[in-house]
């Protein structure tokens, strides 16, 4: 482990994210509980490590983040929104998500970060109303894609998107958007960077910046609980 990055301990206490190098690595160690998490989060931190590690914790310089109100969609994407040949639920299958964001293969990624541990404390947060799914399902009712993350304040954090085919999880980043303007979120945070996410209009921002904002979502209560019920909501979105 580098020099000068602290160890976590018992307590959920975590160093301040201002002061971490610019690649984001912040402090190791710890656990994932539920309530360790939480704090992190809420604090613009995030857990992201290898098999065999130590639980590591990050906040990039720069973050990438979308505002609900700069969603970008292409023409391509707008034709098969309109056709409407999918139906979008949410937190009707958040583990199987969880899974299938870790099964599926990505470019220059050998593995995944999204291990039984993880599994198990994220799922905790959706039981207790923090964490949620958007699944897009096909006509046969497969599913195909989606994306999962927590919500906490007016921010919703996203983990991680998978497809099972083409526009799977461009599908569910237009609808979790489409919930994110209607009840004022402030951000979806992104992380890191992605050229995926930045052609639909995510936007890199300094670290200080995006603390700042942080800060502000969290004085607010957000949408807790199980968000099924807003799904017939979702039935009557136009594009």
């Amino acid at each position: 482990m580098a020099v000068g990055i602290p160890r976590l301990g018992f307590d959920y206490i975590f160093p301040d994210p201002r002061y971490a190098p610019k690649e984001g690595l912040l402090a190791y160690g710890g656990d994932l509980h539920p309530d360790r998490v939480l704090t992190a989060y809420r604090r613009g931190i995030f857990p992201w490590y290898n098999p065999g590690d130590p639980v590591l914790w990050w906040s990039p310089d720069p973050r990438l983040v979308l505002y609900p109100k700069r969603l970008k969609i292409s023409r391509s994407l707008r034709k098969t929104l309109r056709k409407k040949r999918f139906r979008v639920r949410l937190d009707s299958a958040f583990e199987t998500v969880m899974r299938h964001c870790a099964a599926v293969p990505r470019p220059n990624q050998e593995g995944t970060w999204i291990l039984p541990e993880v599994i198990e404390s994220y799922t905790a947060l959706h039981s207790r109303g923090f964490a949620h799914s958007v699944e897009v399902y096909d006509e046969s009712g497969a599913l195909f894609g989606g994306l999962y993350g927590l919500s906490i304040g007016s921010a919703f954090f996203g983990e991680s998107m998978f497809s099972l085919k083409p526009d799977g999880s461009k599908i569910a980043l237009v609808y979790l958007t489409a919930l994110a303007k209607r009840w004022g979120f402030d951000f979806i945070d992104c992380q890191i960077p992605s050229d995926h996410l930045k052609r639909m209009g995510a936007e890199e921002i300094p670290r200080s910046r995006f603390l700042d904002e942080l800060a502000q979502t969290q004085t607010r209560l957000g949408v807790p609980g199980s968000w099924r019920e807003h799904e017939a909501w979702l039935e009557g979105l136009t594009w």
